[in-house]
């Protein structure tokens, strides 16, 4: 197969020998060190931590960088359980917690500043994202409890990371001069988690409608 591909694709191939080779050189480290899943979760609740503070101070831009890298620590956590086996039950529970408790404090945080430069209705869509996001959660926690998977939806947490981080590097005037991101992420933010929230609901809706009629066929 590698000898009919031709000479291009060889050279992409080896192009990105190097970066797999780092990768999992990087993972085997990551794996064979006494790091925990939980301490990844902890330093992705610093680092919203440290976005919401920076965002109350003003400085968007790297209250964005904060909030990207944290993030970037909740997709870990999840992966570097499953593949280093350290992961437990109640870490999945931490897991989940922590992550409603980042985007709820960052998302408090833009709401405070939107609402101290007298832009109440960007600040109400602030809550309204709160709101959404906790019942896409919801939603899909209550569903897998009554045994129905439920990953449908386009708002899930890695597209509202990249909206929520776009309106924070983005949103500042310096960057883009007089024209302000920040507030039509949160609007963009609010309906998506809205249509998912109803995707969800719809979603379980049919497939309890078939285990009910599979249930009473039986």
């Amino acid at each position: 197969m590698e000898s009919s591909s031709g000479p291009p694709e060889g050279g992409q191939s080896g192009q990105r020998r190097p970066a797999q080779e780092f990768r999992e050189q990087a993972r085997n480290a990551l794996i064979q060190s006494r790091l925990t899943p939980n301490a990844i979760s902890m330093m992705g609740l610093v680092g919203n931590l440290i976005a919401a503070g920076l965002v109350l101070h003003g400085d968007f831009f790297f209250a964005g960088l904060a909030f990207i890298i944290g993030s970037v620590m909740d997709t870990l956590d999840g992966r570097y359980s499953r593949m280093s086996g350290k992961g437990t039950l109640f870490g999945a529970f931490l897991d989940s917690t922590l992550d409603r408790i980042e985007e709820g404090v960052v998302l408090a945080a833009v709401a405070w500043q939107f609402a101290d430069r007298g832009e109440n209705v960007a600040a109400a869509m602030c809550v309204l994202v709160v709101l959404g996001s906790l019942m896409v959660s919801y939603t899909r926690a209550r569903a897998e409890a009554l045994g129905v998977e439920c990953k449908v939806g386009i708002a899930t947490r890695p597209v509202r990371v990249v909206l929520l981080s776009a309106g924070l590097v983005l949103g500042g005037e310096e960057v883009i001069s007089g024209f302000d991101l920040l507030p039509i992420a949160i609007y963009v933010m609010a309906a998506l988690t809205a249509i998912t929230t109803l995707q969800r609901v719809w979603h379980v809706r049919t497939e309890l409608k078939k285990l009910d009629a599979a249930a009473a066929s039986d």
